[in-house]
């Protein structure tokens, strides 16, 4: 009864905060008026808040308020935001992200309304739970708020923020490309004597990809601090020399305890205090004192972590490579006229392969999260077009052609007008021609399309964040059949044949759709409630009548792929999956170093008569890499015709830009390479000696080897 009352009453809390009057709203903006702020570009920025008159500066800092409608967190930041309303010394407020639990968009409605309460202003930056798990691709973020970065003056120091995601995929933290360019910008406009702090919901340590890029950035000018959450605890830091404070979150701790962090700053003294609510402001747990210069020495020279792979592996070289201005979250793929795309076989559910290298005519298509659509001269690295959509792109491009029959499961296209399929987080779904980039056609979703699309038979089918399944004629878009019973929102890339539609949602689930009408044929789901623990980021497989697939639970499955009934579960994995091109084997990645070869709809020797829930499945190989801690959802491609006794090589992708080359017929490794800082996306294998590769730092190369 205790614990339905809570709920109940941050439930009304949150109802009470979402029909705020709109005199609220509009003070509230007004207080962000008056100190000259301004919002363009994503960017909030020419706030000058002026010290008190005795030269002092006094400011609140919430993080990790992790809002989720119905539960305690809803009730706990309205108490914060009232508690820091009755203190009239404290003149703004920086909220340092994890601002919604599961970044859905009516969590940050319900902060947003929440917020637009302070009686002054306030300043936010997104942190992973707004980014990894966004329905709307972050888009809802900067719409909620206005802005995804914020650059002010206060009392004479400057402070700079940025987001941190990564962006809707499981992987380390990371600023975003786009973001670094303009803090680098900010940063080397500020005169050499400007104090400043830098405000990040990541520690500036090794769980941050490319910390060290970020520390030489900050070092470039009068770096005083940062400050960062994420650890839900105060921390007293050392960045390489620069100060930095990691401060608690305001949910409440085990002693019931809510609260944020109150910073004073009296000449060059900065303490950084706990302010429970209801309760007075407690003695400082962390002292900085600021310097008029650097407060770092350096002469010091740290030590970062170095690759020597691509020392080691000199036959990998890169044909070209480019850096894009903002990050890109999906694959790049190839179009090649007159020729059809060849799928390895039915089950490997990949983006199609290019039986021969690259040659003078093929086009690389990939999109980046500013909303372009680009097309690449795929000899030269060279660029031929751009088509730009409203909102961020996550989704990689599905290749087909017009004017064509395809003939089955082994081709998909061939002579005709290429075409190139994308979703977009402004909600629409487009048709591109692959050779200039002109709009064909467009399709419009009720909220973002996230999810790759699969083009067979002249359909598209594809998934998006309103819950529905969708399938498309290719050549005009118009919709054949829509599936509106998909209890989460969808991101992945479905397996599609003549029998079935198969892809995962948030919500749990994994359903099979009739590929004619899409009727669902039958959902499995995961045993725990926890939405992160659903099959929504693995692009599932089929083989010997089996759909396989991994979940974050750290569990590999194959279930019946007509019944949804279980066949058989081995632990390992995550979200990463792959198969071989024979279809006997299929891969996973586990989560530290390890990655396994899983003979496919078999079960050992001996367990035949043990209930498939407990069966066990037949191991090829096992191979010890060193990756270390991986988390990356990205499929496992495979190339056919190469590797030990001509079996082919397994292309292992990495959230830290990491290739692994393994042969498939016994998992050793044929070569390593690294492409960049972050998170590798589909590795697209092109004839035997080519890959065509994207990283989530905006990077895309053609690689031979």
């Amino acid at each position: 009864m205790k614990k339905n009352t809570i709920i109940l009453a941050a439930f009304l809390t949150c109802i009470n905060v979402l029909i705020a009057t709109s005199m609220q709203t509009a003070f509230a903006q007004k207080v962000n008026e008056t100190v000259g702020a301004r919002v363009k570009n994503g960017s909030c920025t020419g706030a000058v808040i002026p010290a008190k008159k005795d030269g002092t500066l006094k400011f609140a800092v919430m993080s990790d308020v992790h809002i989720s409608i119905g539960a305690p967190s809803v009730e706990g930041t309205a108490a914060c935001v009232e508690d820091i309303n009755k203190n009239t010394d404290i003149q703004f407020v920086i909220i340092s992200g994890d601002i919604a639990n599961f970044g859905a968009d009516d969590e940050l409605a319900c902060a947003k309304n929440i917020f637009d309460k302070l009686n002054k202003p306030w300043f936010i930056v997104a942190g992973n739970h707004d980014a990894t798990w966004s329905e709307s691709g972050t888009n809802s973020f900067a719409k909620a708020f206005g802005y995804e970065r914020f650059s002010f003056d206060a009392g004479g120091i400057k402070f700079l923020g940025t987001q941190c995601g990564p962006n809707v995929r499981m992987a380390p933290a990371l600023i975003p490309r786009e973001s670094m360019l303009w803090l680098d910008s900010c940063i080397n406009a500020l005169p050499d004597n400007q104090p400043f702090v830098f405000v990040n919901h990541y520690p500036l340590d090794s769980s941050l990809l490319k910390y060290d890029e970020v520390l030489n950035l900050l070092k470039k000018k009068n770096i005083q601090f940062s400050i960062n959450g994420h650890w839900h605890s105060d921390n007293a830091m050392d960045y390489e020399g620069v100060p930095g404070a990691i401060v608690r979150s305001t949910l409440a701790t085990k002693k019931g305890d809510i609260g944020y962090v109150i910073v004073n700053v009296e000449g060059a003294t900065v303490t950084f205090s706990d302010k429970i609510v209801g309760k007075e402001e407690r003695n400082p747990w962390f002292t900085i004192r600021m310097s008029s210069g650097a407060p770092y020495n350096n002469a010091i020279k740290y030590e970062h972590p170095q690759n020597t792979a691509n020392s080691k592996y000199q036959e990998v070289k890169e044909l070209w490579r480019i850096e894009n201005s903002a990050d890109i979250g999906c694959a790049a793929a190839i179009w090649r006229p007159g020729e059809a795309l060849v799928q390895p076989n039915e089950g490997a559910n990949a983006l199609p392969t290019v039986s021969n290298k690259i040659k003078k005519g093929d086009i690389a298509i990939y999109a980046d999260e500013a909303g372009y659509v680009y097309g690449l001269d795929a000899v030269t690295g060279s660029k031929l077009w751009s088509y730009r959509t409203d909102g961020k792109i996550f989704s990689s491009p599905a290749i087909g052609n017009l004017n064509t029959s395809t003939s089955g499961r082994k081709t998909e296209g061939g002579k005709g007008e290429g075409i190139a399929v994308i979703g977009s987080t402004d909600n629409y779904i487009y048709a591109l021609t692959a050779k200039t980039g002109k709009l064909i056609w467009k399709f419009k979703c009720r909220k973002s399309v996230l999810g790759s699309a699969n083009i067979y038979k002249g359909r598209v089918y594809i998934g998006a964040s309103d819950g529905s399944m969708r399938a498309l004629n290719l050549k005009n878009g118009k919709l054949i059949w829509e599936n509106n019973e998909v209890k989460g929102f969808m991101e992945a890339r479905p397996y599609v044949d003549n029998e079935q539609v198969v892809m995962g949602d948030w919500a749990t689930n994994l359903y099979s759709f009739n590929p004619k009408n899409g009727k669902i044929q039958w959902v499995w789901s995961t045993k725990k409630s926890s939405m992160m623990l659903s099959p929504a980021e693995v692009w599932p497989v089929k083989s010997n009548g089996k759909i396989i697939f991994v979940t974050p639970e750290r569990i590999n499955y194959q279930i019946d792929a007509k019944t949804g009934e279980l066949f058989a579960k081995s632990y390992g994995g995550r979200e990463s999956i792959g198969l071989s091109p024979d279809g006997k084997y299929y891969f996973i990645k586990n989560m530290k170093d390890t990655v396994r070869a899983y003979k496919a709809g078999e079960i050992s020797i001996g367990t035949a008569q043990v209930q498939p829930s407990k069966s066990s499945v037949p191991v090829k190989w096992q191979t010890i890499t060193d990756y270390g801690y991986e988390i990356a959802p990205t499929p496992i491609t495979c190339s056919v015709g190469n590797g030990k006794e001509n079996m082919g090589i397994a292309f292992i992708p990495t959230d830290k830009g990491n290739i692994y080359a393994l042969n498939i017929s016994d998992g050793s490794i044929a070569w390593e390479h690294r492409v960049a800082g972050a998170l590798i996306n589909y590795i697209l294998p092109i004839g035997r000696n080519q890959l065509l590769v994207s990283t989530m730092d905006g990077i895309v190369t053609l690689l031979e080897y």
